[in-house]
């Protein structure tokens, strides 16, 4: 039987369309016929980002299976926690995705923030995408600077990870002349088989 496959979507930066990619590609992975999860381990600021990855894995997981740690304060999400008098620890979050791995063939998961972003105690997207043994999907506005924002994450990725790592450029709703230039340029860094353009989506 094949293993499961992590997809982990992180970013260049926070608000830069995860969740909406996210969300996209389970809905496509569903109609496709796999049987797939999404979830969303950590939030801070609210819980909208997990109740949009519930409903679009069908609602196959509780929300709290979706989204264990939530916290209220709009900050990065270890600094929520501590708000909170709590500590998310890496062990605890690979731990709880293991559980629900199991259980499908594609599980995408969404980090919080970029992929730097301290998530809990001495951890962050990219110690959880080492852990987890996932292939990273970046997300980057396609904009002016995306050329040299994709390159410093990618950059940053463990080595297993960068060689499998994807990009998805998200076209703003007004594309300007950056944004019809990037592509190719980053063409020039990254196989073009692992570059992909997400028009604009209004959500």
């Amino acid at each position: 039987m094949k293993s499961p496959q992590i997809l982990f979507v992180t970013g260049t930066d926070t608000g830069v369309g995860k969740t909406v990619f996210a969300a996209l590609a389970t809905i496509y992975l569903r109609q496709n016929g796999f049987r797939v999860a999404a979830l969303k381990p950590i939030c801070s600021g609210g819980r909208d980002d997990a109740r949009v990855l519930h409903a679009a894995s069908g609602k196959i997981l509780s929300l709290d299976e979706v989204n264990p740690w939530h916290f209220r304060a709009a900050l990065a999400p270890v600094l929520a926690a501590r708000k909170e008098k709590q500590r998310v620890r890496l062990r605890e979050v690979v731990a709880r995705i293991r559980q629900v791995v199991d259980l499908f063939e594609v599980v995408v998961v969404e980090g919080a923030g970029g992929l730097l972003s301290p998530m809990g105690e001495d951890f962050d997207s990219r110690d959880l995408i080492k852990a987890l043994g996932a292939t990273p999907i970046l997300v980057c506005p396609n904009k002016l600077g995306a050329v040299n924002q994709v390159r410093l994450v990618l950059e940053a990725l463990p080595g297993r990870a960068r060689r499998h790592a994807r990009v998805v450029l998200v076209n703003p709703e007004k594309p300007g002349g950056a944004s019809r230039t990037n592509l190719a340029l980053l063409q020039e860094f990254v196989a073009a088989r692992r570059l992909r353009v997400l028009p604009w989506v209004k959500v």
